[in-house]
C-alpha cells in the first residue's frame, strides 16, 4: 500500500489581490477588458442586424450583413458569444483574458472548418469567404489580447501575471526535514498499513486514531512524535523502577519488602 500523499496546503490571502491594487497591472487589465468589450460589441451588432434582416435560421445561403453572410443560427451564436465576452469583462480582466484565450482558437478553428464546407449542405452557418476572413481577423486578435501581458518569456514589468501568486508565496512545505521526522513518517506509514490490514498492535491503533483527528500531515507527524517521546519516557521510567526495586506488601507478615527482578535476592 503506497504512502498517502498530501499536497501542501494554501493559506488564502485577501489583502494581496492584484486586481484590487492600484497601478499593478492597470495597463494589462485595461487592454484585456477593452479588447473583450470591443469584440463583443461588434459581434452583438452583427447578430442583431442579422436578426433584423429576417433570414432563415438554418439557411445555407444567408443574407448580407455588414459585408458578410449570416443566417439565424450564426446571428444567435454571435449574440451568445457577445454576451459571454461582456459578462467576462464585467466580472474581471482575468476572466476576460481567459475567455478570449478560449474563444480565439475557436474562431480560428471555425474559419478552417467552415472554409472546407463552403458551398455544401454542411454550411450550416451560411459562411462565405468574407466570413472565413472575419473569423481569422477576430480570432487572432482575441487570442493575442487574451495572452497580452500573461503569456510570454518577457512580460511587462507591471503585469500582474509576472508576479508570484499570493497562494504560491504562502505554500507550506509539509515534507519531513529532519532524520527524526523521516523516521516518524516511516513508522506512521507502517502503522497505517497495519491498521488497514488488521495486524496493528493496540499502541499503533491508538496512535493512528489520534493522528486521524488532525487535518495536516505535519500535525499528524507532530502527534506521532509526541506519542513516541511519551512512550520512550514511560519505558525509561519502568526500567528505572525495575532497577531500583518497588515496595509491595508481603502476603504473610503484612510488611513491605522490596521487589526485585528475577535472578536477584534482597540484601
Amino acid at each position: 500500500m503506497a504512502q498517502r500523499l498530501h499536497l501542501p496546503h494554501r493559506r488564502m490571502s485577501t489583502s494581496a489581490n492584484p486586481e484590487k491594487q492600484p497601478g499593478l497591472g492597470a495597463r494589462v487589465y485595461a487592454v484585456q477588458r477593452t479588447g473583450a468589450v470591443l469584440v463583443a460589441l461588434f459581434l452583438l451588432v452583427f447578430g442583431l442586424l442579422g436578426f433584423a434582416s429576417g433570414q432563415a435560421f438554418f439557411s445555407t445561403r444567408g443574407q448580407s450583413v455588414l459585408g458578410m453572410s449570416s443566417n439565424g443560427l450564426l446571428s444567435t451564436l454571435s449574440v451568445v458569444v457577445a454576451v459571454v465576452l461582456l459578462a467576462a469583462a464585467g466580472r474581471s480582466p482575468r476572466t476576460a483574458s481567459t475567455v478570449m484565450l478560449v474563444l480565439g482558437p475557436l474562431f480560428l478553428l471555425s474559419a478552417l472548418v467552415n472554409g472546407v464546407v463552403l458551398g455544401t449542405r454542411l454550411n450550416w452557418l451560411a459562411f462565405e469567404v468574407s466570413n472565413v476572413i472575419f473569423s481569422v481577423v477576430v480570432g487572432l486578435p482575441m487570442l493575442l489580447l487574451g495572452a497580452y501581458g500573461r503569456i510570454g518569456s518577457r512580460l511587462p514589468p507591471d503585469s500582474p501575471y509576472a508576479h508570484a501568486s499570493t497562494d504560491d508565496a504562502d505554500l507550506v512545505d509539509e515534507r519531513p526535514s529532519t532524520p527524526e521526522e523521516v523516521a516518524a513518517e516511516e513508522a506512521m506509514r507502517e502503522a497505517e498499513i497495519a491498521v488497514v490490514q488488521h495486524t496493528a498492535t493496540p499502541e499503533q491503533r491508538r496512535r493512528v486514531e489520534q493522528m486521524a483527528q488532525m487535518h495536516h500531515r505535519s500535525d499528524r507527524r507532530r502527534v506521532w512524535m509526541d506519542l513516541e517521546a511519551a512512550s520512550r519516557d514511560r519505558a525509561r521510567h519502568y526500567a528505572a523502577s525495575a532497577g531500583h526495586g518497588v515496595a509491595i506488601p508481603h502476603p504473610r507478615a503484612g510488611r513491605r519488602v522490596p521487589w526485585r527482578r528475577a535472578g536477584r535476592s534482597p540484601h
